[in-house]
């Protein structure tokens, strides 16, 4: 067993730094002529060549799947719902294969598919539409496939097949189905 001590410093003298003199002459750094470039700052006017890109956006009469919902004692309300995803090429297609009633709620389910990956890369949008005449719900969309970057594209659940949600769809009503021929 070591025994635990304690110890007491009493100081007995005190200290003090030597005296130094010192005997120093000024020094003298050298002298330096520095001449920088002068710089001009403006504009000039140049002709090269630069992409320019234009987006004619035109309306057309086309064909879109109309559903018609009555609900007795429910007013309706006409509404395009539009399914747009933004995509890396003009590659992909996106289509609405169902519309659904589900826990009073409109469940548009869509499907991105890569068609062609050979066509050159731009960001362009792809887009489907149907026109619903319904009682005014709130509207989910689903797209079955990848979500491929981007911010625009974070309004939509994506999800990897029609699996994931077949028991809600079964569970509500099918309103409208894509007929694949």
């Amino acid at each position: 067993m070591l025994p635990l001590t304690s110890c007491r410093v009493e100081q007995e003298e005190t200290g003090s730094l030597p005296d130094v003199e010192v005997d120093v002459e000024p020094g003298n750094l050298p002298e330096y002529d520095i001449q920088g470039p002068d710089v001009n700052v403006g504009v000039a006017e140049r002709t090269v060549t630069v992409p320019r890109v234009v987006v004619v956006q035109e309306e057309q009469t086309i064909e879109v799947p109309y559903v018609d919902v009555e609900v007795p004692g429910v007013e309706r309300v006409e509404r395009t719902i539009t399914t747009e995803v933004e995509v890396p090429s003009d590659g992909y297609d996106l289509s609405i294969q169902g519309v659904y009633a589900v826990n009073n709620e409109l469940w548009v389910v869509s499907r991105l598919e890569e068609v062609d990956p050979n066509v050159p890369q731009a960001d362009v949008r792809v887009s489907d539409r149907i026109v619903l005449n319904a009682p005014d719900t709130p509207v989910r969309q689903y797209i079955i496939g990848d979500r491929p970057e981007g911010s625009f594209n974070e309004q939509y659940t994506f999800i990897d097949s029609r699996d994931q949600i077949v028991s809600q769809l079964e569970s509500g009503r099918e309103l409208y189905r894509q007929d694949v021929s």
